[in-house]
């Protein structure tokens, strides 16, 4: 690829200089879990976040400017890439939830909160939350574990000014996903976002948005507090690693085994029926 220079390789995305000085960031197939790359690829993976992303950021660009110049790629990422603008990138992943699940399931039966947000007693998991909330987490490195933080931590790293505004603008695209997919059919249960400045000072969304790596999808219609929910995410790929049928034992440090063609196909499907659910139209 003549032209153009490899700057970084995520669990996903690989990200390049083009010759005129913007970003090619190029969705993989790969997938990652408990933060390790897992051996198979997902077909058409990476296709799916990207065009998901495009269709979400058309959708939330009357809230918040995002880092898409061009769909005009090097033939070979056609459909899985895109060139953004270079951002100087904020150190936060900003979570919004909307329900309780995950790690901030977790967090809430340990402490009775999430990421220092004082939640009611008597949440369960799945529980829809009196209002979303911001609960941000730390970016880790490649095979680190992103750990949740305080408000008050991001606004020490980032200043007060702009936390506010990260906070401000996580739960209002959150506000806007969430009508736009229960339209759909589907709960946003949780979903985090990176957001860039730029030169001039102006925060944009960057990276992906509400794909299935990066958000909790549940069937609105199947939406029943008490116990894990059916999904459309890569939560069926975790459970499968943590199920004895994998074998694998999450804390003994080494990576996990190869998924089964099965699994792969069936998450396959997953990402595929988000994408069609949530904007009407067949995936090709």
């Amino acid at each position: 690829m003549s032209g153009y220079r490899h700057l970084h390789s995520g669990k996903v995305r690989d990200l390049y200089e083009a010759p005129d000085g913007l970003l090619l960031m190029v969705a993989s197939d790969r997938i990652s879990a408990f933060d390790f790359i897992l051996p198979n690829p997902i077909p058409d993976k990476g296709r799916i976040l990207t065009q998901l992303s495009l269709w979400w950021f058309e959708r939330l660009a009357d809230v918040v400017p995002n880092h898409v110049v061009s769909t005009d790629v090097p033939e070979e990422f056609a459909g899985r890439a895109v060139l953004c603008r270079s951002l100087r990138m904020y150190p936060v992943e900003c979570v919004a939830r909307g329900y309780l699940a995950g790690s901030g399931l977790a967090d809430y039966r340990a402490t009775g909160s999430v990421c220092g947000v004082s939640l009611p007693p008597g949440l369960v998991d799945g529980s829809q939350l009196p209002e979303p909330v911001f609960t941000p987490a730390t970016k880790a490195a490649l095979g680190e574990h992103d750990e949740n933080v305080s408000y008050d931590a991001v606004a020490q790293t980032v200043g007060e000014l702009t936390a506010e505004r990260l906070r401000a603008l996580t739960l209002e695209v959150y506000g806007r996903a969430r009508d736009i997919a229960l339209d759909a059919g589907l709960v946003v249960a949780d979903t985090k976002f990176e957001f860039g400045r730029t030169p001039d000072g102006q925060i944009v969304l960057a990276d992906e948005v509400l794909t299935p790596d990066s958000s909790r999808f549940w069937p609105a219609d199947e939406w029943e507090p008490g116990h894990p929910q059916p999904s459309y995410d890569k939560q069926y790929v975790r459970d499968w690693l943590t199920s004895p049928e994998s074998g694998w034992d999450r804390t003994s440090g080494e990576p996990p085994p190869p998924l089964p063609d099965e699994v792969v196909d069936r998450t396959r499907a997953k990402y595929v029926e988000a994408y069609e659910r949530l904007t009407g139209t067949r995936w090709s």
